[in-house]
């Protein structure tokens, strides 16, 4: 299996006859120029792993290709005039020749007050490549290649590397590492979920600032 890594969460996987793509969003540069895609698969709706205006723009270049979303995410491109197949934990379809076998179904935590979508991890072939999305879920196949989740809001690298470490994946590929370099997405959480009486101000590198 060949595999090209766009950014973030987005992987083409090609198998011998299939080309699958998991998880174009925003933080992803590159998969818009993809042709001759046989799917699209999204884990949930959160924009790092849907970009629904680029979505719609791939789609129509791949006519052929079926799309594959989450139940909460289905709303988003429905609604968006595209037309995608809805898939839940447990479900057993095929992309091609290619089986594909839905699994977990929540997100992980990001924190008690804030609402999070169904997710859910697609693993290719019996165990092939496994994408989990925003979860550290454990399949019940043997998982060769994992997609393995870096850095987010919901995840300590503790729990990543124990992951890793129960996954014993034959190779594992780092994905979802762009909210390294994008801080804001913690500063926001902080200011939302923050006391009141408390202003979270990001300082200029460089700059001198009266506090």
């Amino acid at each position: 299996m060949q595999f090209v890594h766009f950014g973030h969460s987005c992987v083409l996987a090609e198998t011998a006859s299939e080309r699958v793509l998991f998880d174009p969003g925003t933080f992803s540069r590159g998969f818009e120029d993809l042709r001759h895609l046989d799917a699209v698969l999204i884990t949930h709706q959160h924009p790092d792993h849907l970009d629904v205006p680029r979505l719609a723009g791939l789609m129509k270049a791949n006519p052929k290709a079926q799309l594959i979303v989450d139940p909460a995410s289905a709303q988003d491109v429905v609604a968006a005039g595209l037309t995608a197949r809805t898939v839940r934990p447990g479900e057993r379809f095929k992309v091609g020749t290619t089986q594909v076998h839905a699994v977990g179904g929540n997100h992980a935590i990001i924190h008690p007050e804030v609402p999070v979508p169904p997710n859910v991890g697609y693993v290719l072939d019996d165990g092939a490549f496994y994408h989990p999305g925003d979860s550290f879920f454990r399949p019940e196949q043997t998982i060769d290649v994992l997609g393995m989740p870096t850095a987010a809001p919901w995840q300590k690298l503790s729990e990543a590397i124990d992951f890793l470490r129960v996954m014993k994946a034959r190779v594992a590929v780092p994905i979802h590492q762009a909210v390294v370099s994008v801080p804001q997405m913690y500063y926001g959480r902080f200011t939302e979920l923050g006391p009141k009486e408390t202003e979270v101000r990001v300082l200029t590198p460089g700059e001198s600032t009266a506090l």
